[in-house]
């Protein structure tokens, strides 16, 4: 499979599989990332999901996409070292701990720290890595003996045209979506019980 193959792959499953759950999530109050684990065979999904916080400030968009990976039977459960793993956003400081933990060797994510800071105006990832592990943004190492983190907006930057172009304006139009699904939940985040909202 080519890197545009992939990036194709990856972008329909954010939009067909994480998003649709993600609209319930942040209409239930949760916040707007979400997960997906694939298969490497042939990019099947495994499990899609969204954050949960509300029931549990730990299920994050990717810690509920483990936990629930994990609740399906082991029998018919692919090793992680066999599965991609997809985050619609880059993966926090827990979120990165839990995907090292559960053996992945990979992860790809759409919108970065920043985004999530700037874009939908959550901050906490970037505060947290800054005060707890003293991190500027971006200053974790993404290629490292456990895992390789690759950006799904730079992999679309290093594509030769039209495929640049064409997957670029699908990340837009991707992008477009959560920024609808923020104004939800900043609208309406005053209510819930997430201690970092």
């Amino acid at each position: 499979m080519t890197d545009t193959d992939l990036i194709s792959r990856l972008l329909d499953v954010i939009e067909h599989d994480i998003v649709p759950r993600t609209r319930d999530g942040v209409a239930a109050g949760n916040k707007l990332f979400g997960a997906a684990i694939l298969r490497k065979a042939d990019n099947s999904v495994v499990i899609a999901e969204t954050n949960n916080e509300i029931e549990n400030p730990l299920w994050h968009g990717e810690v509920h996409a483990l936990k629930r990976f994990y609740e399906l039977p082991r029998a018919g459960r692919p090793d992680t070292e066999d599965c991609l793993f997809l985050a619609t956003h880059e993966p926090c400081s827990l979120c990165l701990s839990a995907i090292t933990w559960t053996g992945f060797d990979n992860f790809y994510y759409l919108f970065s720290h920043e985004d999530s800071r700037d874009a939908f105006a959550i901050p906490h990832d970037l505060k947290i890595l800054k005060e707890v592990f003293t991190l500027d943004p971006g200053g974790y190492n993404s290629d490292n003996a456990f895992w390789h983190g690759h950006s799904i907006r730079r992999m679309i930057a290093g594509l030769d045209e039209p495929d640049r172009s064409r997957l670029a304006a699908r990340a837009d139009a991707i992008a477009r979506i959560y920024d609808d699904l923020s104004a939800a939940y900043q609208a309406g985040k005053s209510d819930n019980d997430i201690p970092l909202n």
